[in-house]
Protein backbone atom coordinates (compact mmCIF):
# COMPACT_ATOMS: atom_id res chain seq x y z
CA UNK A 1 0.00 0.00 0.00
CA UNK A 2 1.35 3.40 -0.97
CA UNK A 3 2.19 5.64 2.00
CA UNK A 4 1.09 9.29 1.89
CA UNK A 5 2.59 11.53 4.53
CA UNK A 6 -0.51 13.69 4.87
CA UNK A 7 -3.04 11.25 3.46
CA UNK A 8 -4.01 10.83 -0.18
CA UNK A 9 -5.31 13.97 -1.83
CA UNK A 10 -6.56 13.91 -5.39
CA UNK A 11 -7.43 16.85 -7.58
CA UNK A 12 -5.37 19.75 -8.89
CA UNK A 13 -1.84 19.70 -7.41
CA UNK A 14 -1.62 23.47 -7.93
CA UNK A 15 -4.35 24.03 -5.32
CA UNK A 16 -2.69 23.94 -1.91
CA UNK A 17 -4.50 23.15 1.34
CA UNK A 18 -5.78 26.34 2.93
CA UNK A 19 -3.85 27.50 5.98
CA UNK A 20 -5.90 27.70 9.20
CA UNK A 21 -4.69 31.25 9.86
CA UNK A 22 -5.78 32.59 6.47
CA UNK A 23 -7.68 35.86 6.47
CA UNK A 24 -11.48 35.78 6.54
CA UNK A 25 -12.60 37.38 3.26
CA UNK A 26 -16.26 37.88 4.13
CA UNK A 27 -18.11 40.78 2.50
CA UNK A 28 -18.33 42.83 5.70
CA UNK A 29 -15.01 41.78 7.23
CA UNK A 30 -12.79 44.76 8.15
CA UNK A 31 -9.29 45.27 6.82
CA UNK A 32 -6.54 43.76 8.98
CA UNK A 33 -5.06 46.11 11.56
CA UNK A 34 -1.51 44.89 10.98
CA UNK A 35 0.38 42.77 8.45
CA UNK A 36 3.93 41.72 7.77
CA UNK A 37 3.98 43.05 4.20
CA UNK A 38 1.66 45.59 2.60
CA UNK A 39 1.91 45.83 -1.20
CA UNK A 40 0.43 48.90 -2.90
CA UNK A 41 -0.65 48.34 -6.51
CA UNK A 42 -1.83 45.32 -8.51
CA UNK A 43 0.26 45.77 -11.64
CA UNK A 44 2.76 43.09 -12.71
CA UNK A 45 5.29 44.10 -10.02
CA UNK A 46 2.77 44.03 -7.19
CA UNK A 47 1.10 40.78 -8.24
CA UNK A 48 4.46 39.07 -8.80
CA UNK A 49 5.44 39.88 -5.22
CA UNK A 50 2.04 38.95 -3.81
CA UNK A 51 2.12 35.59 -5.61
CA UNK A 52 5.52 34.84 -4.08
CA UNK A 53 4.51 35.77 -0.54
CA UNK A 54 1.16 33.96 -0.78
CA UNK A 55 3.04 30.65 -0.61
CA UNK A 56 4.03 31.45 2.99
CA UNK A 57 0.88 31.65 5.17
CA UNK A 58 2.96 32.43 8.26
CA UNK A 59 3.80 35.76 6.56
CA UNK A 60 0.70 37.95 6.62
CA UNK A 61 0.44 39.81 3.32
CA UNK A 62 -2.00 42.42 2.04
CA UNK A 63 -2.14 43.91 -1.46
CA UNK A 64 -4.24 47.00 -2.20
CA UNK A 65 -5.38 48.68 -5.41
CA UNK A 66 -7.15 52.02 -5.81
CA UNK A 67 -9.08 50.78 -8.86
CA UNK A 68 -12.23 48.72 -8.39
CA UNK A 69 -11.09 45.61 -10.30
CA UNK A 70 -8.36 44.02 -12.38
CA UNK A 71 -7.70 45.42 -15.87
CA UNK A 72 -9.40 43.58 -18.75
CA UNK A 73 -7.33 44.62 -21.81
CA UNK A 74 -4.50 46.74 -23.13
CA UNK A 75 -1.27 47.89 -21.49
CA UNK A 76 2.01 45.93 -21.74
CA UNK A 77 2.52 42.71 -23.68
CA UNK A 78 6.13 41.53 -24.12
CA UNK A 79 7.67 38.83 -21.93
CA UNK A 80 11.36 38.10 -22.45
CA UNK A 81 13.14 34.78 -22.00
CA UNK A 82 14.48 35.54 -18.52
CA UNK A 83 11.00 36.39 -17.24
CA UNK A 84 9.68 33.19 -18.80
CA UNK A 85 12.32 31.30 -16.81
CA UNK A 86 11.09 33.13 -13.73
CA UNK A 87 7.51 32.01 -14.43
CA UNK A 88 8.60 28.41 -13.81
CA UNK A 89 8.76 29.27 -10.11
CA UNK A 90 5.03 30.07 -10.20
CA UNK A 91 4.09 26.95 -12.15
CA UNK A 92 2.53 28.63 -15.18
CA UNK A 93 5.41 28.89 -17.66
CA UNK A 94 4.14 25.97 -19.75
CA UNK A 95 0.62 27.40 -19.78
CA UNK A 96 1.98 30.74 -21.01
CA UNK A 97 3.96 28.98 -23.75
CA UNK A 98 0.79 27.25 -24.98
CA UNK A 99 -1.42 30.34 -24.95
CA UNK A 100 0.79 33.04 -26.39
CA UNK A 101 2.41 34.34 -29.56
CA UNK A 102 6.09 33.41 -29.87
CA UNK A 103 8.38 36.13 -31.24
CA UNK A 104 10.87 34.12 -33.28
CA UNK A 105 12.19 36.86 -35.54
CA UNK A 106 11.89 40.58 -36.18
CA UNK A 107 11.46 42.09 -39.64
CA UNK A 108 12.92 45.51 -40.44
CA UNK A 109 11.38 47.86 -43.00
CA UNK A 110 12.96 51.09 -44.25
CA UNK A 111 12.41 53.58 -47.09
CA UNK A 112 12.73 52.09 -50.56
CA UNK A 113 15.80 53.75 -52.16
CA UNK A 114 14.00 53.77 -55.53
CA UNK A 115 10.90 55.42 -54.06
CA UNK A 116 11.56 56.91 -50.60
CA UNK A 117 7.84 57.54 -50.03
CA UNK A 118 7.39 53.77 -49.86
CA UNK A 119 8.90 51.20 -47.50
CA UNK A 120 10.65 47.91 -48.27
CA UNK A 121 11.87 45.06 -46.11
CA UNK A 122 15.62 45.28 -45.51
CA UNK A 123 16.14 42.28 -43.28
CA UNK A 124 14.91 39.74 -40.79
CA UNK A 125 16.78 39.02 -37.57
CA UNK A 126 16.45 36.11 -35.16
CA UNK A 127 14.78 37.50 -32.04
CA UNK A 128 16.32 35.23 -29.38
CA UNK A 129 20.05 34.48 -29.36
CA UNK A 130 21.00 30.83 -29.90
CA UNK A 131 21.57 28.83 -26.72
CA UNK A 132 20.51 31.74 -24.50
CA UNK A 133 17.50 30.00 -22.94
CA UNK A 134 15.10 27.11 -23.42
CA UNK A 135 12.29 29.64 -23.11
CA UNK A 136 10.81 31.76 -25.93
CA UNK A 137 10.18 35.49 -26.15
CA UNK A 138 6.38 35.76 -26.08
CA UNK A 139 3.54 38.28 -26.28
CA UNK A 140 0.66 38.08 -23.80
CA UNK A 141 -2.12 40.43 -22.78
CA UNK A 142 -1.18 42.02 -19.45
CA UNK A 143 -4.68 41.34 -18.15
CA UNK A 144 -4.16 37.62 -18.77
CA UNK A 145 -0.84 37.74 -16.94
CA UNK A 146 -2.62 39.36 -14.00
CA UNK A 147 -5.12 36.48 -14.03
CA UNK A 148 -2.31 33.94 -13.83
CA UNK A 149 -0.77 35.62 -10.78
CA UNK A 150 -4.21 36.00 -9.18
CA UNK A 151 -4.83 32.28 -9.72
CA UNK A 152 -1.56 31.42 -7.95
CA UNK A 153 -2.62 33.64 -5.05
CA UNK A 154 -6.13 32.18 -4.91
CA UNK A 155 -4.78 28.61 -4.83
CA UNK A 156 -2.05 29.34 -2.29
CA UNK A 157 -2.24 28.31 1.39
CA UNK A 158 -3.06 31.90 2.36
CA UNK A 159 -5.82 32.27 -0.30
CA UNK A 160 -4.55 35.81 -0.86
CA UNK A 161 -6.76 38.26 -2.78
CA UNK A 162 -6.31 41.97 -3.56
CA UNK A 163 -8.23 44.59 -1.62
CA UNK A 164 -9.59 46.64 -4.52
CA UNK A 165 -10.88 50.17 -4.07
CA UNK A 166 -8.37 51.30 -1.44
CA UNK A 167 -5.99 54.20 -2.14
CA UNK A 168 -2.91 55.03 -0.07
CA UNK A 169 -3.15 58.60 1.24
CA UNK A 170 -0.50 58.64 3.98
CA UNK A 171 2.54 56.68 5.12
CA UNK A 172 4.69 57.22 8.21
CA UNK A 173 7.59 55.28 9.73
CA UNK A 174 8.23 55.06 13.49
CA UNK A 175 12.01 54.63 13.90
CA UNK A 176 11.68 53.85 17.62
CA UNK A 177 10.10 50.41 17.18
CA UNK A 178 10.62 47.20 15.22
CA UNK A 179 7.03 46.07 15.79
CA UNK A 180 5.12 47.01 12.62
CA UNK A 181 6.78 50.45 12.40
CA UNK A 182 5.13 51.54 9.13
CA UNK A 183 1.66 53.06 9.44
CA UNK A 184 -0.38 53.41 6.27
CA UNK A 185 -3.65 55.27 5.88
CA UNK A 186 -5.95 53.92 3.18
CA UNK A 187 -9.00 55.66 1.72
CA UNK A 188 -12.03 53.88 0.29
CA UNK A 189 -11.95 55.10 -3.33
CA UNK A 190 -14.87 53.25 -4.92
CA UNK A 191 -16.97 51.51 -2.27
CA UNK A 192 -20.21 52.34 -0.48
CA UNK A 193 -18.14 54.02 2.23
CA UNK A 194 -16.37 56.24 -0.29
CA UNK A 195 -13.94 58.58 1.44
CA UNK A 196 -13.74 56.56 4.66
CA UNK A 197 -10.20 55.86 5.90
CA UNK A 198 -8.60 52.88 7.58
CA UNK A 199 -5.18 52.50 9.18
CA UNK A 200 -2.94 49.47 8.70
CA UNK A 201 0.42 48.88 10.37
CA UNK A 202 3.07 46.85 8.58
CA UNK A 203 6.59 45.59 9.05
CA UNK A 204 7.33 46.34 5.40
CA UNK A 205 5.58 48.29 2.64
CA UNK A 206 6.29 47.89 -1.08
CA UNK A 207 5.07 50.56 -3.49
CA UNK A 208 4.20 49.07 -6.88
CA UNK A 209 1.81 51.91 -7.64
CA UNK A 210 3.16 53.23 -10.91
CA UNK A 211 4.87 56.34 -12.22
CA UNK A 212 2.80 58.62 -9.98
CA UNK A 213 3.59 56.50 -6.92
CA UNK A 214 2.18 57.74 -3.62
CA UNK A 215 4.62 55.47 -1.78
CA UNK A 216 7.60 57.02 -3.57
CA UNK A 217 6.40 60.51 -2.68
CA UNK A 218 5.85 59.49 0.94
CA UNK A 219 9.50 58.43 1.36
CA UNK A 220 10.83 61.49 -0.46
CA UNK A 221 11.78 59.77 -3.69
CA UNK A 222 11.77 61.74 -6.94
CA UNK A 223 12.00 60.73 -10.58
CA UNK A 224 14.90 62.34 -12.43
CA UNK A 225 15.37 62.28 -16.17
CA UNK A 226 14.40 63.84 -19.46
CA UNK A 227 10.88 64.65 -20.53
CA UNK A 228 9.43 63.10 -23.65
CA UNK A 229 9.07 65.44 -26.63
CA UNK A 230 7.48 62.84 -28.89
CA UNK A 231 3.89 61.60 -28.87
CA UNK A 232 3.21 57.94 -29.56
CA UNK A 233 0.01 55.98 -29.87
CA UNK A 234 -0.69 52.30 -29.33
CA UNK A 235 -3.69 50.32 -30.52
CA UNK A 236 -4.83 46.70 -30.56
CA UNK A 237 -6.77 46.29 -33.80
CA UNK A 238 -8.63 43.88 -36.04
CA UNK A 239 -7.86 44.95 -39.60
CA UNK A 240 -7.56 43.96 -43.23
CA UNK A 241 -4.17 44.79 -44.67
CA UNK A 242 -1.91 43.89 -47.57
CA UNK A 243 1.21 44.48 -45.45
CA UNK A 244 2.96 41.09 -45.79
CA UNK A 245 4.63 40.84 -42.35
CA UNK A 246 1.64 41.60 -40.17
CA UNK A 247 1.95 38.24 -38.37
CA UNK A 248 5.46 38.86 -37.13
CA UNK A 249 7.17 41.53 -35.09
CA UNK A 250 8.20 44.43 -37.33
CA UNK A 251 10.12 47.66 -36.90
CA UNK A 252 9.12 50.08 -39.67
CA UNK A 253 10.92 53.35 -40.39
CA UNK A 254 9.58 55.68 -43.08
CA UNK A 255 11.48 58.52 -44.72
CA UNK A 256 9.35 61.39 -43.42
CA UNK A 257 6.27 60.09 -41.61
CA UNK A 258 7.80 58.40 -38.58
CA UNK A 259 7.96 54.86 -37.24
CA UNK A 260 5.68 51.94 -36.46
CA UNK A 261 6.23 48.86 -34.32
CA UNK A 262 3.98 45.89 -35.21
CA UNK A 263 3.35 43.14 -32.64
CA UNK A 264 1.02 40.21 -33.40
CA UNK A 265 -1.28 39.27 -30.54
CA UNK A 266 -2.11 35.80 -29.29
CA UNK A 267 -5.10 34.21 -31.02
CA UNK A 268 -4.03 34.88 -34.60
CA UNK A 269 -6.25 37.82 -35.55
CA UNK A 270 -5.61 40.97 -33.53
CA UNK A 271 -2.30 42.79 -33.75
CA UNK A 272 -0.82 45.77 -31.95
CA UNK A 273 0.72 48.86 -33.54
CA UNK A 274 2.86 51.45 -31.79
CA UNK A 275 2.62 54.53 -34.00
CA UNK A 276 4.85 57.60 -33.87
CA UNK A 277 2.78 60.77 -33.91
CA UNK A 278 3.84 64.42 -33.68
CA UNK A 279 6.76 66.11 -31.97
CA UNK A 280 5.83 67.94 -28.78
CA UNK A 281 6.99 71.26 -27.43
CA UNK A 282 9.12 71.07 -24.25
CA UNK A 283 6.16 72.28 -22.17
CA UNK A 284 3.57 70.12 -23.94
CA UNK A 285 2.01 66.77 -23.09
CA UNK A 286 0.46 64.34 -25.56
CA UNK A 287 -2.85 64.59 -23.70
CA UNK A 288 -3.02 68.31 -24.55
CA UNK A 289 -3.07 67.50 -28.27
CA UNK A 290 -6.23 65.38 -27.98
CA UNK A 291 -5.07 62.73 -30.44
CA UNK A 292 -7.73 60.20 -31.45
CA UNK A 293 -7.63 56.63 -32.70
CA UNK A 294 -8.35 58.00 -36.18
CA UNK A 295 -5.15 60.07 -35.96
CA UNK A 296 -3.23 56.89 -35.19
CA UNK A 297 -4.79 54.95 -38.05
CA UNK A 298 -4.09 57.78 -40.51
CA UNK A 299 -0.46 58.04 -39.35
CA UNK A 300 0.01 54.28 -39.65
CA UNK A 301 -1.31 54.33 -43.22
CA UNK A 302 1.10 57.12 -44.16
CA UNK A 303 4.06 55.25 -42.65
CA UNK A 304 3.43 51.83 -44.25
CA UNK A 305 2.86 53.04 -47.83
CA UNK A 306 2.53 51.48 -50.43
CA UNK A 307 0.58 49.13 -48.18
CA UNK A 308 -2.68 50.04 -46.50
CA UNK A 309 -4.55 49.32 -43.30
CA UNK A 310 -8.35 48.95 -43.21
CA UNK A 311 -9.21 48.87 -39.50
CA UNK A 312 -12.42 47.02 -38.67
CA UNK A 313 -12.27 47.34 -34.90
CA UNK A 314 -10.06 49.05 -32.35
CA UNK A 315 -10.07 46.81 -29.28
CA UNK A 316 -7.98 49.16 -27.14
CA UNK A 317 -5.91 52.26 -27.72
CA UNK A 318 -3.91 54.83 -25.79
CA UNK A 319 -1.71 57.88 -26.32
CA UNK A 320 1.46 58.38 -24.32
CA UNK A 321 4.59 60.49 -24.08
CA UNK A 322 6.65 58.59 -21.53
CA UNK A 323 10.11 60.01 -20.91
CA UNK A 324 13.16 58.29 -19.52
CA UNK A 325 13.52 58.73 -15.77
CA UNK A 326 14.72 56.96 -12.66
CA UNK A 327 14.26 57.57 -8.95
CA UNK A 328 17.19 58.42 -6.71
CA UNK A 329 16.50 55.52 -4.33
CA UNK A 330 14.46 52.33 -4.20
CA UNK A 331 13.88 52.37 -0.44
CA UNK A 332 13.22 54.76 2.44
CA UNK A 333 16.79 55.01 3.79
CA UNK A 334 18.15 58.57 3.37
CA UNK A 335 21.58 59.10 1.86
CA UNK A 336 24.31 58.62 4.47
CA UNK A 337 22.04 56.95 7.05
CA UNK A 338 23.02 53.50 8.31
CA UNK A 339 19.85 51.49 8.93
CA UNK A 340 17.81 48.74 7.33
CA UNK A 341 14.98 49.73 4.98
CA UNK A 342 11.28 49.35 5.78
CA UNK A 343 9.65 50.78 2.64
CA UNK A 344 10.52 49.89 -0.96
CA UNK A 345 9.41 50.92 -4.43
CA UNK A 346 9.41 48.76 -7.55
CA UNK A 347 8.49 48.87 -11.22
CA UNK A 348 7.27 52.12 -12.75
CA UNK A 349 7.41 53.72 -9.30
CA UNK A 350 11.21 53.59 -9.75
CA UNK A 351 11.85 53.85 -13.48
CA UNK A 352 9.93 55.01 -16.54
CA UNK A 353 10.84 54.57 -20.18
CA UNK A 354 9.31 53.96 -23.58
CA UNK A 355 7.57 50.61 -24.24
CA UNK A 356 9.27 50.08 -27.60
CA UNK A 357 12.03 47.79 -26.31
CA UNK A 358 9.49 45.66 -24.44
CA UNK A 359 11.34 45.78 -21.11
CA UNK A 360 9.06 47.65 -18.71
CA UNK A 361 6.83 44.82 -17.50
CA UNK A 362 9.80 42.44 -17.37
CA UNK A 363 12.06 44.66 -15.29
CA UNK A 364 9.15 45.53 -12.98
CA UNK A 365 8.49 41.87 -12.17
CA UNK A 366 12.20 41.17 -11.84
CA UNK A 367 12.38 44.00 -9.27
CA UNK A 368 9.92 42.28 -6.97
CA UNK A 369 11.18 38.77 -7.74
CA UNK A 370 14.51 40.03 -6.40
CA UNK A 371 12.86 41.51 -3.30
CA UNK A 372 10.40 38.71 -2.55
CA UNK A 373 12.76 35.96 -1.45
CA UNK A 374 14.71 38.43 0.67
CA UNK A 375 11.58 39.50 2.55
CA UNK A 376 10.70 35.84 3.15
CA UNK A 377 14.16 35.01 4.51
CA UNK A 378 14.14 38.01 6.85
CA UNK A 379 10.58 37.51 8.11
CA UNK A 380 11.22 33.81 8.71
CA UNK A 381 14.36 34.63 10.68
CA UNK A 382 16.67 32.88 8.22
CA UNK A 383 18.57 36.05 7.30
CA UNK A 384 19.48 39.31 8.97
CA UNK A 385 17.41 42.34 7.98
CA UNK A 386 20.55 43.89 6.47
CA UNK A 387 19.95 41.56 3.51
CA UNK A 388 17.21 43.96 2.40
CA UNK A 389 19.79 46.67 1.75
CA UNK A 390 20.95 44.75 -1.30
CA UNK A 391 17.64 45.29 -3.12
CA UNK A 392 18.09 49.00 -3.82
CA UNK A 393 21.74 48.61 -4.77
CA UNK A 394 21.15 45.74 -7.19
CA UNK A 395 18.00 46.99 -8.86
CA UNK A 396 19.08 50.65 -9.09
CA UNK A 397 22.12 49.58 -11.11
CA UNK A 398 19.93 47.53 -13.43
CA UNK A 399 17.35 50.31 -13.79
CA UNK A 400 20.07 52.76 -14.84
CA UNK A 401 21.19 50.34 -17.53
CA UNK A 402 17.59 49.92 -18.67
CA UNK A 403 16.95 53.65 -18.98
CA UNK A 404 20.27 54.28 -20.75
CA UNK A 405 19.71 51.48 -23.26
CA UNK A 406 16.11 52.45 -23.88
CA UNK A 407 17.15 56.08 -24.39
CA UNK A 408 19.66 54.97 -27.01
CA UNK A 409 17.09 52.70 -28.68
CA UNK A 410 14.49 55.48 -28.82
CA UNK A 411 16.97 57.87 -30.44
CA UNK A 412 17.86 55.33 -33.12
CA UNK A 413 14.22 54.53 -33.85
CA UNK A 414 13.37 58.20 -34.27
CA UNK A 415 16.49 59.13 -36.27
CA UNK A 416 16.20 59.56 -40.05
CA UNK A 417 17.86 56.90 -42.18
CA UNK A 418 21.09 57.64 -44.03
CA UNK A 419 21.55 57.33 -47.77
CA UNK A 420 23.95 54.40 -47.25
CA UNK A 421 21.28 52.59 -45.24
CA UNK A 422 18.64 53.25 -47.87
CA UNK A 423 20.71 52.05 -50.82
CA UNK A 424 21.85 48.91 -48.98
CA UNK A 425 25.58 49.63 -48.82
CA UNK A 426 25.52 49.80 -45.02
CA UNK A 427 23.62 47.66 -42.52
CA UNK A 428 20.98 49.90 -40.91
CA UNK A 429 21.86 51.19 -37.44
CA UNK A 430 18.59 49.90 -36.07
CA UNK A 431 19.49 46.32 -37.10
CA UNK A 432 23.02 46.61 -35.71
CA UNK A 433 21.67 47.94 -32.43
CA UNK A 434 19.04 45.22 -32.29
CA UNK A 435 21.65 42.47 -32.69
CA UNK A 436 23.94 44.04 -30.10
CA UNK A 437 21.07 44.24 -27.61
CA UNK A 438 19.79 40.65 -27.87
CA UNK A 439 21.10 39.70 -24.43
CA UNK A 440 19.66 42.84 -22.91
CA UNK A 441 16.23 42.48 -24.49
CA UNK A 442 16.19 38.81 -23.50
CA UNK A 443 16.74 39.81 -19.88
CA UNK A 444 19.91 37.74 -19.59
CA UNK A 445 22.42 40.61 -19.44
CA UNK A 446 21.73 41.47 -15.79
CA UNK A 447 24.96 41.66 -13.78
CA UNK A 448 25.13 42.50 -10.09
CA UNK A 449 28.25 44.05 -8.56
CA UNK A 450 30.27 42.56 -5.72
CA UNK A 451 28.33 42.60 -2.44
CA UNK A 452 27.48 40.46 0.58
CA UNK A 453 25.78 38.12 -1.92
CA UNK A 454 28.27 38.20 -4.80
CA UNK A 455 32.00 37.58 -4.74
CA UNK A 456 34.50 39.93 -6.31
CA UNK A 457 36.01 39.16 -9.70
CA UNK A 458 39.25 38.24 -7.94
CA UNK A 459 37.95 34.67 -7.76
CA UNK A 460 36.47 34.55 -11.27
CA UNK A 461 38.89 31.73 -12.19
CA UNK A 462 37.04 29.46 -9.76
CA UNK A 463 33.84 29.87 -11.80
CA UNK A 464 35.00 28.71 -15.20
CA UNK A 465 32.34 29.29 -17.86
CA UNK A 466 30.22 31.45 -15.55
CA UNK A 467 30.47 35.18 -14.92
CA UNK A 468 30.16 36.19 -11.27
CA UNK A 469 27.09 38.31 -10.68
CA UNK A 470 25.19 37.08 -13.73
CA UNK A 471 22.40 34.56 -14.16
CA UNK A 472 23.29 30.87 -14.04
CA UNK A 473 23.15 29.82 -17.68
CA UNK A 474 20.22 27.56 -18.48
CA UNK A 475 21.31 24.13 -19.71
CA UNK A 476 19.73 20.69 -20.28
CA UNK A 477 20.83 17.98 -17.85
CA UNK A 478 19.75 14.47 -16.84
CA UNK A 479 19.06 13.87 -13.15
CA UNK A 480 21.20 10.90 -12.11
CA UNK A 481 18.76 9.53 -9.52
CA UNK A 482 15.97 8.75 -11.98
CA UNK A 483 17.34 9.68 -15.45
CA UNK A 484 14.77 12.44 -15.78
CA UNK A 485 15.67 15.13 -18.36
CA UNK A 486 15.61 18.56 -16.73
CA UNK A 487 16.67 22.12 -17.34
CA UNK A 488 19.30 23.41 -14.92
CA UNK A 489 19.12 27.15 -14.44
Amino acid sequence: MQFYKDGFRGGNPDIHPAAPNRRNRGLHEPLPEQVDVLIVGTGPAGLCLAAQLSRFPEITTMITERMSANIIKGKADGINTRTMEMFQAFGFADKVKRETYWVNQTAFWMPDPHNPDHIKRVGRVQDVADDSSEMPHILINQARLHELFLEVMKNSPSRLEPDYGWELVDLTIDPTTDDHPVTVTLKDSVGVNWGATRTVRANYVVGCDGAHSAVRRAIGGKLHGDAAHQAWGVMDILANTDFPDVRQKCLISSAKEGNVLVLPREGGYIFRMYVELDKLRPDEKAAHRKFTQDDMIAAANRIIRPYSLDVKEVVWWSIYDIGHSITDKFDDVPEGVDRNPRVFTAGDACHTHSPKAGQGMNVSMQDTFNLGWKLVHVLQGRADASLLRSYSKERLTEAKRLVETDHQWSRIMSAPTTQAERDGTQEPRIIRQFKENLEFTGGTAVKYDASTLFATSAHQALASGLEIGRRFHSAPVVRVADAKPMQLG
